[in-house]
């Protein structure tokens, strides 16, 4: 008999959230465990169109509405209506991943209907959303910045209080995120971590042409994939550039992402412009995996720096397993995350944080490429029997079997 599993999700359906479409909809079936999925509508969804199914059981997702607060009440509405039809028969778990109301709801339905309630924790979503508000504030004080702080608040206080205390488990993002949560009190044998991994029968090395933008097909290259928000702080990866340019003169830096805030590319931009490497920096915008990989597996060295900081210590970078899959020479900076993956697998070079620790390493690679690329071949062996999501969702799908004979 399958295992069902009736989960909530923040993101728009149809998702290309690897941790949800690639392992609850692709792998986890597999091991017989089945998800009924309830996301958030997707603008670009028609509403008289069934939504794509995406190898999960059912999806729901509501009908798309521009105005904001109508488009959450729709959304709750349509969460409550999939708790209120859960029923013991065709649920053996409820799991909400990343929202608190939501997650209340849930745990309320759950109790009463007598159905095992699990919340998984991707991001520290409460921390985020005080920091930013706190940032702005210290900016300029506006009416939204302080209510945002006031929900992040609050919600911050419900998490730990109310919420994950009376989860039956909680899945979290890393080992780092693990000994976090056991800071707030929630005790280690209902807590399981669930790290980010790869699709590796899509990333094989075998079915990516590399490529390099017109005018730099020579030139040595290094790349960074992914987005390109003010909190990455993206300036460190230039400042290691001017670094390597001194003994590499004619290295560039191919960054293939945007930002869902436009102004923080054009101050990216403005800030190599500053520095002197208008010239060297090039910013493809987003592009799809089919045109993303290829370019980046064209260059000779793969950057992942993730800012040392709570929220991105808790992180686990997907970027740097990606690059790995590649057989890619990476450089990852000390994210507890990468410290684990760059020394268990010895296929890619870590580093400290500061530009002159990671230059060092990138300085290292463009000398000696054909070195480095053997030494990144280790990589695809590493992330196929430790992080890919064949792997990844087997142990998952252990997991919820002990959680349900328990």
């Amino acid at each position: 008999m399958p295992l069902k599993i009736l989960q909530f999700v923040p993101e728009s359906l149809p998702t290309f959230r690897a941790d949800v479409a690639v392992l609850f909809g692709k792998y986890l079936p597999r091991h017989g465990v089945e998800c009924d999925i309830v996301g958030m509508p997707s603008p670009d969804a028609p509403a008289a169109q069934p939504q794509p199914a995406q190898g999960f059981r059912s999806v729901r997702s509501g009908r798309f509405r521009h105005n904001r607060i109508a488009r959450e009440l729709g959304f709750q509405w349509t969460c409550l209506r999939a708790l209120l039809a859960a029923r013991r028969a065709n649920c053996d778990a409820i799991q909400v991943r990343d929202m608190v109301p939501t997650g209340l709801m849930a745990l309320l339905a759950a109790r009463l209907k007598g159905i095992p309630f699990y919340y998984w924790v991707s991001f520290l979503i409460s921390e985020g959303r005080i920091e930013r508000a706190r940032s702005s504030l210290a900016q300029r004080s506006t009416l939204r910045a302080r209510l945002v702080l006031c929900k992040g608040l609050v919600e911050r206080w419900l998490l730990y209080r109310v919420l994950l205390p009376r989860a039956d488990h909680v899945f979290v993002q890393s080992a780092a995120m693990l000994e976090l949560m056991r800071g707030h009190g929630i005790a280690a044998q209902r807590m399981s971590a669930v790290p980010m991994g790869v699709d590796t029968e899509v990333l094989g090395q075998q079915s990516i042409t590399a490529c390099r933008p017109a005018g730099w097909e020579s030139v040595p290259l290094l790349g960074y994939l992914g987005t390109l928000d003010q909190s990455r702080q993206l300036e460190r990866l230039l400042d290691a550039l001017l670094i390597v340019r001194q003994q590499v003169p004619d290295a560039c830096l191919l960054l293939i992402g945007a930002s869902d805030t436009p102004s923080d590319v054009d101050d990216l931009l403005a800030y190599a412009q500053g520095v002197g490497l208008a010239d060297a920096v090039r910013v493809t915008g987003w592009l799809p995996s089919s045109q993303a990989w290829p370019l980046l597996a064209g260059t000779d060295a793969a950057l992942s720096y993730f800012p040392r900081a709570t929220l991105g210590d808790v992180c686990s970078p997907t970027k740097l397993l990606e690059y790995l899959a590649l057989c890619l020479p990476a450089v990852g900076n000390d994210n507890p995350d990468q410290v684990r993956v760059l020394s268990d697998s010895q296929a890619g070079w870590l580093t400290a944080s500061t530009p002159a620790a990671m230059a060092e390493a990138m300085t290292a690679i463009l000398r000696d490429v054909p070195a480095a690329r053997a030494r990144a071949q280790a990589g695809a062996a590493y992330i196929e029997t430790q992080r890919s999501y064949r792997v990844l969702s087997a142990a998952l799908a252990q997991r919820y079997r002990a959680l349900a004979g328990a």
